[in-house]
Order: C-alpha cells, then structure tokens, then sequence
C-alpha cells in the first residue's frame, strides 16, 4: 500500500483542515520531542536507517503521535498500512498480514502497520497481534493516550519499544504558529495575516502542549476575520479569545503574577483558608500555569508547613502529583484541590525545618568525627579499631529504646528538633515522654 494516501483523501490542498495540512513530512521538520527524535537519538537513527522495531508512541492529544507515523511512512522502503482501533477488527488486521506474508515471501519487503489509539483494541485484538509481531511479520506502530502499561497486554508491549511523547511547550506551540502564517503553499503565508505577539502568547498558553488545537483556532481565526482597510488581516488577543472561548487572564508565567498567585495560594493552605485556597487555584489553573508546578509546590507545603502534624498531607500530595501528571487538565483541576484542600485543613508545624539548623551548623563546623560506637563496624578489623563497640541490640531494651545519645560529643547539647504540640505531634510528644520517664 502506498504512502501518499494513508493519512488523508486528495484533495484539494485548500480543502484540507490548516491541522493535517501542516503537519511535517520529515524528521528535520518536527517540532518539540528532541528527546525521542533528536539528532543521534535512538529513534532518529532508527527512522533515518529505516531499521524501525515495533514501537509504541504514548503521548497527549497533539504532540506529534500521528506525525511521526507519518514521517516513518514518507521515510521507509516498506510497506506502510494504517488502522484506526476504533473502527478496526480482526478482519482487518487479518487481511493486512496475508500480504504482509505475500510481500515478504515474494519481494523480501517488509510491512510496517500503524494502529492509532491502539489501547482501544481488546485483549482479543492485541492478542491476534502477537505472534505476526514477534516473528517479523509485521512492525508495529501504536499510538495511544493512555498510559501503554496499563492499556496494552504486556506480552505484546515486551516486543515494542516505547517512546513517550511529552506536551509541547510555548516556545514550540509559537514556533508552529509562525511557520504556519509564513508557509505559502500549506499555510497561510498567502493570508496576509498578522498575529498580535500577545496573542501568540495567550493561545500557547491555553493549548496545554497540544500543536493540533493551536492550529485549529489559528484556522478559525482566519476564516472569521475580515480583511481591514489596510489589506492584513490582524489577529489580536480578542479574536483569539473568541475562537477559543476563554477569556485571558493577565498573567505572566515568568513574572510577578506567577509569583504572586503562588505566594497567595501558599499562604491560603499555611493560614487554613479553604475558600482562598481555592480561588487562587482556580486563577494559576485558569491562567494556564503548570500544573506540575503547582502540585511540586502542594508538596512542599505539606512537609514545610504541616509535617509531623499530619504526616498523611505529603502522602496525600505526593499522590495527587502523580495523578495529575498522568490524567492531565480538565480532571487534574479537582486532583489539586483534594490536595491543596487537605493540607490547608491540616494542623500545621514547622518541625522539619530543624533540618536546616542542622546543615547551617554541618556548613560552619566542618568535619566532626562521628562517635566510634556509631561507626561502621561491619568490615574485618573494624572491633580492633574501636569501632561499633558498645552499639547495643535496641531491640533487647523495655519499649526498644534505651536512651543512648548518638550526637557528638560537641554537639551534644544542641536540639533541632523541636515539637508544636498540633495535631499528630501531641501523640509524638506523649510517647517520647514515655520512653524517657522510663529510661531514668
């Protein structure tokens, strides 16, 4: 099966969406993913050798799954068929493997078969796959959205590679914004088309990595716009908040509204207000921060500032981390409010900031020998140097505590760690009196 026909009908080129026109038909045209497809990189070596394994390419809508199938499809020798799993079934995949083995066994041409949104295939599907994968009879190409570990059998996934693609960020969605204005024959270099900076800005911002979105309301843009008097068509800000219908809110990812808005929702949780906690969440995600970002900063809220008064607040925040890099916007919204939410109404502490006082002092004092009986003593001829001797079995002491002190001498009378009596810490402060009390 031919190339030139797998991703779109012929048409005329003007008929085909700004999106599917644009996209790169070589390597050196793609945008962002230098990490899988950059010069020397395994993937890139791969393409350029035409000497692909069976792949699979996880990513977010728009990053550039479907156009890296087709940049293999314009590069390779061999044959190259698509499916789409939401329309395909064994029939399909059936017939594409009789002239895999036809094509092969007659010509020694190998057969490349490209599945977009293969997590969409069941176990059956994947299944029928495997054998054709695994002799060579075919190489796979999956693309998917959703994490391949746990959408893809793992028989079929131990024979693929996979490559994660990640969001595109600004620079790149601004960078295919330019290219597009200034492209005559696929573009709208033929447009006389001006687009405000701040508006480039503004619809990277909102895109959240997604090249396919930019470009549809950059289309959008074009065929609602007048022409002006002056011959140009002038896309501002307004224009670009109503082809996306979202309106911009005045915030500079890398000025004093980010850190404002952090510094406002961080202060919210620390004060136990629940409601401005909220709003100011609402303002970073509604600007488009990073939602990476917010969440790295949830966590450290959760040990900075309530810690050992509720230790599950970092287990919690860690979590919604997770989960919010892995399911992304719009859902992500409510992941970083449970979050947020639960270390605002946690009892707060500043009991781990004794670990500062601790490297302050570590910095001026230099190197102080560490007690020998603490040393390790593992090692031959280690007892005759003195060391490990005296370290006790601490399980073999009433309530396996036996009060020994581990600081050195010159610091022994030094304390970092100092307990505010909230929350969890109360039981913390009651069980070390306890261990005390009975130790004298």
């Amino acid at each position: 099966m031919e190339t030139t026909n797998l991703f779109e009908e012929q048409l005329d080129l003007q008929q085909i969406p700004l999106a599917s026109r644009m996209r790169p038909e070589t390597l050196d045209e793609i945008v962002g993913q230098q990490h899988i497809i950059g010069k020397n990189k395994l993937l890139y070596r791969a393409i350029k050798a035409d000497r692909l394994g069976s792949i699979i390419l996880y990513g977010p809508p728009g990053t550039g799954k479907t156009t890296i199938a087709r940049v293999i499809a314009n590069s390779t020798h061999a044959y190259f068929h698509k499916l789409n799993a939401t329309n395909a079934g064994i029939k399909d995949i059936e017939k594409i493997i009789k002239d895999a083995q036809y094509h092969y066994g007659a010509y020694q041409k190998k057969t490349i078969l490209f599945i977009d949104e293969i997590h969409r295939f069941n176990k059956n599907q994947q299944d029928y796959l495997l054998p054709y994968v695994e002799d060579g009879v075919v190489t796979l190409i999956g693309a998917t959205t959703e994490n391949p570990y746990f959408e893809i059998n793992n028989a079929l996934l131990s024979r693929c590679r996979i490559f994660e693609l990640k969001p595109l960020n600004k620079k790149d969605l601004i960078e295919i914004m330019n290219r597009t204005l200034s492209n005559k024959e696929k573009g709208l270099g033929n447009a006389n088309m001006i687009m405000d900076d701040e508006a480039k800005k503004f619809l990277a911002d909102m895109a959240n990595g997604d090249a396919r979105s930019v470009l549809n309301a950059l289309e959008l843009a074009y065929l609602t716009t007048p022409t002006q008097e002056d011959g140009f068509l002038h896309i501002t800000l307004e224009i670009v908040e109503e082809c996306i219908q979202k309106k911009a809110i005045r915030y500079d990812a890398n000025g004093d509204n980010h850190y404002d808005a952090i510094s406002a929702f961080i202060e919210s949780m620390k004060h136990t207000d629940p409601d401005a906690t909220l709003y100011y969440l609402a303002r970073m995600l509604v600007a488009g921060e990073d939602i990476k970002y917010i969440a790295r900063r949830i966590c450290v809220c959760a040990s900075e500032d309530v810690g050992l008064a509720n230790s599950q607040a970092i287990v919690v925040a860690t979590n919604a981390m997770l989960a919010a890099e892995r399911i992304g916007m719009p859902e992500a919204a409510k992941i970083l409010a449970h979050a947020a939410l639960y270390v605002c109404c946690s009892p707060k502490s500043d009991t781990v900031y004794g670990i500062l006082y601790a490297m302050n002092d570590v910095k001026k004092s230099g190197y102080i020998p560490i007690p020998s009986f603490l040393q390790d003593a593992s090692y031959k001829s280690a007892k005759k140097l003195g060391r490990g001797i005296g370290l006790d079995n601490i399980h073999a002491f009433p309530n396996h505590y036996s009060g020994k002190k581990c600081m050195p001498k010159e610091l022994e009378d030094i304390h970092y760690f100092h307990l505010s009596g909230n929350g969890n810490e109360k039981r913390i402060q009651k069980f070390l009196d306890y261990l005390h009390e009975h130790i004298k």
